[in-house]
C-alpha cells in the first residue's frame, strides 16, 4: 500500500486548499497506508487531523515543513534548500520537530519562520528528515555554476547529513508539466550526494482536483496578484492532489521502489498525539511536602467559613465534599488552585473579576471565590461541569475588568516562567466579506464592484449573495468571471485565513510547553501562544484557563470609585478606602426601584438586558426577584425561541395556564421553571432522572445539542431517550415532543449558571444605573468601547434622565468624562414620561452633578496627547490655542480636532474663530515663546450655522449635546404626520404610522427567520422597526446604509411593548444635502 508523507492542508495558509479533515477522509477512501500533513513553518491543523484519523481508523503522521535561514539570520547561500521536512518518529522525534519550531519562529516577525542548520544538526533526536525537489532545486539544476551537492551548501550541510544519518530522504513527485525528467534525474543525483534513498510523493496540495481553481486563487492572494498576471506560476494541471497506490504506480512505472519506499518510512513512523501528557503546575503553590489535594480542601474550608459566616448549610458542605473527592479521583486539584491564584491576584490588584460559564454549577469554586452564585440559593449541576465519564478537563472562564486584564496577563507570565506559560490561538477564517474582497482582486474584479459585492454580506456567511440580490446592485449576475468569483468565494469560506490568539484563553505546564506544543511569539508584544484553538486543547485534553476582559466589570468599577469619591457609596464608611470587591459586594438586594426601572425596560447601558429584543421581554416577564433575572437573560436565545418555550413560560408566569410539569417525575427539575426547560442542566436532568441517562451519556446529549446541525450526531440519542422515558412510565408522545425541544434548544442553551453570573452584573449595572444615571452615564462612557448602544445613545438616554451634559472643552476636561458640581440646568429638564428620582443626580448636601465629556471622545486625541494638555493645564490656564499648541506640544491636526469638536471655544470667540487659528502657522524656533496670539484681532468670521455645527459633532465626537439631527429634518416633514417615539404610546396597536430618526442600530438575529431589526432614534426616544424579508430587499439600501430613514409602517403592541412593522422606508437628509457622519451598532 501506498503512503503519503508530504501533503499540505490549508493551514499551510494560502497554499493548501483542502481542509485538514478533508485530506484525512480522502485517504481513507483512496486506501492509502498513512497520511503524513507537513504545513509549512507549523503544525496548526494537525490536531484537527488527529481528531478525524482516530475517528475514521487512519494512520497520521505528524510533520513540518521548516523554512531555512543561514547562520544569524543571513540569506542562504544560492542553490541550497530552502525548506526540509521533518517528520516525528516517535515521542521524542514530536518533542524535536516542536522544539525546532519554536526555534524557528523565534525573533521573527509573525508569519514568518527560519530554522539554522545549527539548530537543525543538534535537534534530530527522533526526526526523519526529508528533502523535496522542489522549483528551488529545478532553478540550480540548470545553473551551470552550482553543484547539486551538500558539500557545495556550506559547512552547516554536512553537519545536518551527519547528525540525520540513516534518518535521510529524498522526496521526489510528478506533476506532468514536462519537468518530471529533470526531477527524477535531481531526486537521483541528491540521493547519491546524501547518501540516502529516494520516496514518492504526491506533494498534493489538495484532496480532490476541483479544488485547483482555489489553489490557483490562493496563489494570486498570497503573491498579491491576480488570475491573468499570475501566468505560468500557476499550476498548469490538477495533478497536485492526493492519490491512491494505482495511479502512483502508474506515475512512477519507471521506478517502483521509490512508492514501496514511501510505505517503509511510514511503517517505521510510531507517534500519536495520543501519547501526550499534560500536567498542571503545582509546585508554585503548594508547601514543601503538601499535596495539590490539602491545599485546595483546606482552602476550600476557609472558604466556606467566610462565604456562610452564621453556618455552613448541610447541603453546600455535602456538596463540597462531593466534588472534592471527584477532583481527586480526576487529578485536577491544581487546575483549580492555578485558577483561584488567578482570582487572587486580581483581588490584590483590587480588579474586579468574576467566574462564569458552567464553573458557577462548582460549590467549590464558590467557596474559593471563583464565582458568585450562591449554591445555596440554586440548583445548578455539577455535572454540567465535571463528571468522572467526561472526555476532556473542566473549562473555567473568570471575567476580569477589560483595561487590566493585561495585568493579570502579565503576571501569569511572570509567575509561571514563558516557557511555561502561553496563550491559546485562535483560527481566522474567510468569512462572507473578507472571501469576497480577497477573492475579487485576484479575479481583477473592479473595486466599486467588490464592494458592492461585500455589501450584501450581513452575516458571517454569502447566504445573502444571490443572483436577484447581485442584479439589483446593478451586476451581471450570468457575467462568467463575476459568477466564478462569487463561487469560489462561496468555496473558501471557513478556510483558515490566519491565526490570532484567544480572547482568553491561557494554557500552564508543569513542564516547558514546546515540549508538548511549539510556541510562537504573538503580534501583541509581551504575548505568546501554541498552535491550537480550544477544540484542540478539548481533544488532547490539555487545560485552558480563559482570562477574560469584560467591559461592564470596568463600568461597574469606575461608577462605584466615583460613588466612593462622594462618599455616597453602598455602605461607605468614613475614610474607608475604596475596595471595588467590597462595594460591588454591598449593593443592596432586591431593590424594588431597580426592579421597576427593569420592568419599564428603562435599561440603556445596562449589561446583558438592553438588546432590542431583551427590552421587548422585560414588561412580558416582569421580573420582580434575582432568579426573575437568571431565567430573562437566559430565555432570549435561540434555544428557548426555537424549542417553543418563550410563550409557554410567560402564558404560565402571567397565569393563563397551568404550572405543571409534563410528568410528575419531572416536577423537581422544571418546579422554578414553570414546568418549561429552559436550562441546559435542566435537559440534562430530564436524561438523567427522566431517561436514566448516566452523568456521562447526559454530558455528551449535552454536547452533542450543541453541534447537531453541524455533525448530526443527536440523533443517536433519540432511540436511547425513547426508551428510558418509556421504563418511567413516560409517554411516547411525550418523549417525541420532548426531543424535538431538545432540537430547538441545541442551537444555543444558556447553561443556568451561566445565566446566574450574569444576572448578578444585571442586577448591579441596572442598580447603579436606576439610582445614580449621571455617575453611571459617566462611567459607562469611559468604559468604552464596549456594550451595545454607541456614545451617542448613551448621551441622549442621560439628558432623557435629566442629566445635564456637557461637550468637551479644553479647560474643563480630562481624558476620562468627569463630573461637575453644577446647580440644575433649567434648558434640560428631565424626561416626563420617566419618575422623578431624587436620588439620580445628588450627591452630598444638595449638589448635583452635570457630566463633562472627556477627551477621549474626540477622534483624533489619543490618550498621550490628552495627558499632556492636563499635565501643562495643571501648571498654569491656556491663554490662547497658540499657548495650547506650544505648551502642551500639539500637532496641527490634533488643534484641528479640538477646535472642529468645539473644545477651543473657551480660548477663541466661537467654534470657527478656534479653527481658523489651530490652522494657523506657528513659528516655532527661536519665537516658540512668543505668543503672537495673545493680544491678536481674529477676523471676523461668520458664525458657524447649526447644520455645521451638527456635522462637526458627529464628524469628531460622533455625537452632539445641544443638538439631534431629527430637529433638523422634522421641519421638512409637516403635512406626513410623522409621530415622535415619545408619542408612540399613545397611538392603538394596528394604528398607521409615520416615524422618522437616527438609525443607531441593525441586527438580523440567526433565529428571526430572516426579519431584521432597526432601531431608530430621535429627540425623543428610540423606536424599535422589524422589516420581514420581502420589505428588506425592497428597500435594501436605505435600510443598510441610510443615516436618516423616514418610515411608513403598522404599530404593534403587546402591553407596554411597541414596534412598526415596516411596510415602506425613505431615506432622508439633512438640509443642502449634507452628509452626516453617525456610527450605528450594526449586526453585533
Amino acid at each position: 500500500m501506498f503512503a503519503e508523507l508530504c501533503a499540505k492542508s490549508n493551514f499551510s495558509f494560502l497554499e493548501g486548499a483542502s481542509h485538514p479533515e478533508e485530506l484525512i477522509r480522502e485517504s481513507l477512501d483512496l486506501g492509502l497506508s498513512a497520511i503524513g500533513i507537513t504545513d509549512r513553518d507549523g503544525i496548526y491543523g494537525l490536531v484537527r487531523a488527529y481528531r478525524e484519523a482516530k475517528a475514521r481508523g487512519v494512520k497520521l503522521v505528524s510533520g513540518a515543513e521548516l523554512t531555512l535561514e543561514g547562520e544569524d539570520g543571513r540569506s542562504l547561500p544560492h542553490g541550497s534548500p530552502s525548506s526540509v521536512i521533518l517528520l516525528a518518529k516517535n515521542h521524542d522525534g514530536y518533542r524535536s520537530l516542536c522544539r525546532c519550531l519554536t526555534l524557528a519562529h523565534e525573533g521573527h516577525e509573525k508569519g514568518t519562520a527560519g530554522l539554522r542548520l545549527s539548530t537543525l544538526a543538534e535537534t534530530s533526536r527522533g526526526l526523519e528528515l526529508v528533502l523535496a525537489t522542489d522549483a528551488w532545486l529545478l532553478e540550480a539544476y540548470h545553473d551551470d555554476t552550482v553543484s547539486i551537492s551538500p558539500l557545495s551548501w556550506g559547512s552547516g550541510w554536512a553537519d545536518v547529513r551527519d547528525s540525520f544519518a540513516g534518518k535521510l530522504h529524498v522526496a521526489a513527485y510528478r506533476r506532468l508539466d514536462g519537468l518530471d525528467a529533470r526531477r527524477t534525474a535531481l531526486a537521483e543525483e541528491l540521493a547519491r550526494s546524501l547518501e540516502c534513498q529516494v520516496l514518492a510523493t504526491a506533494r498534493p496540495l489538495f484532496h480532490h482536483p476541483s479544488r485547483r481553481s482555489i489553489a490557483d486563487v490562493l496563489h494570486c492572494i498570497r503573491e498579491k496578484t491576480t488570475l491573468d498576471r499570475a501566468g505560468r506560476a500557476l499550476a498548469s494541471n490538477a495533478e497536485a492532489r492526493l492519490r491512491n497506490e494505482a495511479h502512483m504506480r502508474a506515475l512512477f512505472r519507471d521506478r517502483q521502489g521509490w512508492v514501496d519506499r514511501a510505505a517503509e518510512v511510514a511503517d517505521s513512523l510510531s507517534f500519536s498525539f495520543g501519547e501526550l501528557r499534560y500536567r498542571f503546575p503545582s509546585e508554585k503553590l503548594c508547601a514543601p511536602g503538601e499535596t495539590p489535594d490539602q491545599l485546595l480542601r483546606k482552602l476550600t474550608d476557609e472558604g466556606l467559613m467566610r462565604r456562610y459566616p452564621d453556618g455552613i448549610p448541610s447541603t453546600v458542605r455535602a456538596q463540597c465534599e462531593k466534588e472534592l473527592v471527584l477532583i481527586e479521583k480526576l487529578q485536577v486539584a491544581a487546575y483549580f488552585l492555578s485558577v483561584w491564584d488567578v482570582v487572587e491576584m486580581a483581588r490584590r490588584r483590587k480588579i474586579l473579576c468574576q467566574g462564569r460559564g458552567s464553573a458557577a454549577n462548582s460549590a467549590v469554586c464558590y467557596a474559593l471565590g471563583v464565582t458568585a452564585v450562591d449554591p445555596a440559593r440554586s440548583n445548578l449541576l455539577f455535572e454540567r461541569f465535571l463528571s468522572a465519564e467526561r472526555a476532556e478537563p473542566p473549562d473555567i472562564d473568570v471575567d476580569f475588568e477589560h483595561e487590566r486584564r493585561e495585568e493579570i496577563i502579565q503576571e501569569l507570565y511572570e509567575k509561571y516562567g514563558r516557557d511555561r506559560a502561553a496563550m491559546v490561538c485562535e483560527v481566522i477564517s474567510y468569512r462572507g466579506k473578507s472571501a469576497l474582497r480577497e477573492v475579487g482582486k485576484a479575479f481583477d474584479l473592479a473595486p466599486d464592484q467588490v464592494d458592492r459585492l461585500s455589501s450584501l454580506v450581513m452575516h458571517y456567511d454569502m447566504s445573502d449573495v444571490s443572483q436577484d440580490a447581485v442584479a439589483e446592485l446593478g451586476l451581471d449576475p450570468d457575467d462568467p468571471r463575476l459568477s466564478k468569483a462569487v463561487a469560489t468565494a462561496r468555496a473558501m469560506e471557513g478556510f483558515p485565513r490566519h491565526l490570532s490568539i484567544h480572547v482568553g484563553g491561557f494554557v500552564l505546564s508543569a513542564e516547558p510547553l514546546d515540549h508538548i506544543a511549539p510556541v510562537e511569539p504573538a503580534r501583541m508584544p509581551g504575548r505568546t501562544v501554541i498552535p491550537w484553538d480550544k477544540d484542540d486543547m478539548d481533544t488532547l485534553g490539555f487545560f485552558k484557563m480563559d482570562v477574560l476582559g469584560l467591559g461592564m466589570l470596568t463600568c461597574l468599577r469606575k461608577c462605584l470609585a466615583l460613588l466612593h469619591e462622594r462618599g455616597i457609596a453602598p455602605g461607605q464608611v468614613d475614610k474607608e478606602e475604596f475596595d471595588p470587591i467590597e462595594a460591588l459586594a454591598r449593593i443592596p438586594p432586591e431593590d424594588e426601584t431597580t426592579y421597576d426601572a427593569i420592568c419599564r425596560a428603562d435599561t440603556v447601558g445596562v449589561f446583558q438586558i438592553e438588546s432590542r429584543a431583551q427590552m421587548a421581554m422585560l414588561p412580558r416577564l416582569r421580573p420582580r426577584h434575582f432568579y426573575d433575572l437568571v431565567i430573562e437573560v437566559a430565555i432570549v436565545r435561540p434555544g428557548p425561541i426555537q424549542g417553543g418555550m418563550v410563550h409557554p413560560y410567560l402564558r404560565r408566569r402571567q397565569g393563563k395556564e397551568p404550572s405543571v410539569a409534563p410528568h410528575p417525575i419531572l416536577e423537581t427539575i422544571l418546579e422554578r421553571t414553570r414546568g418549561v426547560p429552559l436550562f441546559q442542566e435542566q435537559v440534562m436532568q430530564i436524561a438523567m432522572v427522566g431517561a436514566g441517562s448516566t452523568p456521562g451519556e447526559a454530558d455528551q446529549l449535552r454536547r452533542d445539542m450543541a453541534a447537531w446541525k453541524k455533525h448530526g450526531r443527536l440523533e443517536r440519542h433519540h432511540g436511547r431517550l425513547l426508551r428510558g422515558f418509556e421504563e418511567q412510565g413516560i409517554s411516547p408522545q411525550f418523549g417525541d415532543a420532548l426531543y424535538k425541544q431538545i432540537q430547538g434548544f441545541g442551537e444555543y442553551g444558556f447553561p443556568e449558571s451561566h445565566a446566574s453570573s450574569f444576572a448578578l452584573l444585571v442586577y448591579a449595572s441596572s442598580w447603579q444605573k436606576t439610582h445614580y444615571p449621571g455617575i453611571f452615564a459617566c462611567a459607562l462612557l469611559n468604559s468604552q468601547p464596549m456594550g451595545f448602544y454607541s456614545a451617542s445613545s448613551i448621551v441622549q438616554d442621560a439628558q432623557r434622565h435629566g442629566v445635564e451634559v456637557r461637550p468637551p472643552c479644553i479647560v474643563a476636561s480630562d481624558w476620562d468624562s468627569t463630573l461637575e458640581t453644577s446647580p440644575p440646568d433649567p434648558t434640560s429638564p428631565p424626561d416626563p414620561t420617566l419618575p422623578p428620582d431624587p436620588l439620580s443626580l445628588k450627591g452630598e448636601g444638595e449638589e448635583v452633578f452635570a457630566l463633562r465629556l472627556g477627551l477621549r471622545q474626540i477622534a483624533g486625541i489619543g490618550e498621550e496627547v490628552a495627558k499632556a494638555i492636563e499635565k501643562a493645564r495643571a501648571e498654569a490656564p491656556y491663554e490662547s490655542v497658540g499657548d495650547l499648541a506650544r505648551r502642551a506640544d500639539l500637532k496641527k491636526n490634533e488643534l484641528e480636532a479640538l477646535a472642529e469638536a468645539g473644545a477651543l471655544e473657551s480660548l477663541a470667540a466661537g467654534r470657527r474663530v478656534a479653527m481658523w487659528r489651530a490652522r494657523a502657522p506657528r513659528l516655532g524656533g527661536l519665537f516658540d515663546a512668543v505668543d503672537l496670539e495673545k493680544d491678536a484681532i481674529d477676523p471676523r468670521l461668520p458664525a458657524l450655522g447649526k447644520v455645521e455645527q451638527l456635522l462637526l459633532d458627529y464628524g469628531r465626537l460622533g455625537l452632539s449635546v445641544n443638538d439631534h439631527p431629527m430637529a433638523h429634518v422634522r421641519p421638512h416633514l409637516e403635512g406626513r404626520r410623522v409621530t415622535r417615539a415619545s408619542d408612540l404610546v399613545r397611538k392603538k396597536n394596528g394604528s398607521s404610522v409615520h416615524v422618522a430618526g437616527l438609525v443607531i442600530g441593525r441586527q438580523r438575529p440567526m433565529t428571526a427567520s430572516g426579519v431584521t431589526f432597526v432601531t431608530l432614534e430621535d429627540e425623543t426616544g428610540i423606536t424599535n422597526l422589524v422589516v420581514t424579508v420581502p420589505i428588506f430587499e425592497r428597500y435594501r439600501h436605505p435600510l443598510l446604509h441610510g443615516k436618516l430613514i423616514l418610515v411608513a409602517g403598522v404599530l404593534e403592541r403587546e402591553g407596554t411593548v411597541i414596534h412598526v412593522l415596516v411596510k415602506r422606508v425613505v431615506r432622508l437628509e439633512l438640509p443642502s444635502g449634507a452628509v452626516l457622519e453617525a456610527r450605528s451598532r450594526d449586526f453585533h
